[in-house]
């Protein structure tokens, strides 16, 4: 991980993110999106970064595609309040189209100036598992790109003694236009998340 930090609670890491100017993108966000859950959290989910809900009310996976994943934790039999959400960037990446803004995939330097930010907020929590929640998220977990379909559904150990579990993010199925995909796409992101679940379980 990164060189160490006077940063010893989740309290002042987020005041730190609000400060923060290590990428470009804090100019056009409204504000930094910490991490937010216990501070104790076997389970860390990790997705890509806030969407316009998020930035606008400063918590993450509040919009959309937290309500697929609130969901399928139910599914998979996971408290959603015992797992600490949060983002491999922390500011909103978009593109203004008229009223609206659209997002915009942080790139390789942003995932990168915002790795930072993350392995604090591990360093603090300590989770067991860390869930990657699509390509950046992974990319941000592991330090370097991997392909989703090769390392999707089991655990994998970390270089720094971590573990990992890679899955597809939320939103991907929101973009699913036919139904039976969605439904089949879900299902089997409910299955990765099962796979968390009885790690965990086993490890109790």
């Amino acid at each position: 991980m990164s060189e160490p930090s006077p940063i010893k609670s989740l309290k002042s890491l987020r005041e730190a993110e609000e400060q923060c100017t290590r990428c470009p993108l804090y100019k056009h966000a409204t504000q930094a999106v910490p991490g937010e859950g216990p501070a104790r959290a076997r389970i860390m989910m990790v997705g890509e970064q806030p969407g316009d809900q998020e930035d606008k009310q400063g918590k993450p996976f509040v919009g959309p595609a937290g309500g697929v994943l609130a969901k399928a934790l139910e599914d998979a039999g996971i408290e959603r309040n015992s797992v600490f959400v949060t983002n491999a960037v922390k500011h909103f990446k978009f593109e203004a189209r008229g009223k609206r803004r659209l997002h915009k995939r942080p790139n390789a330097y942003e995932i990168d100036r915002c790795h930072w930010w993350l392995d604090l907020e591990r360093r603090l929590v300590r989770p067991d598992i860390v869930v990657a929640l699509g390509a950046t998220a992974i990319r941000s977990v592991c330090g370097r790109p991997l392909t989703i379909n090769k390392v999707r559904g089991h655990i994998m150990s970390l270089p720094d003694g971590g573990r990992m579990l890679a899955t597809i993010h939320p939103s991907y199925i929101l973009r699913i236009e036919d139904d039976a995909d969605k439904r089949a796409q879900y299902k089997r992101f409910v299955a990765d998340l099962k796979v968390c679940a009885k790690a965990l379980a086993e490890a109790a």
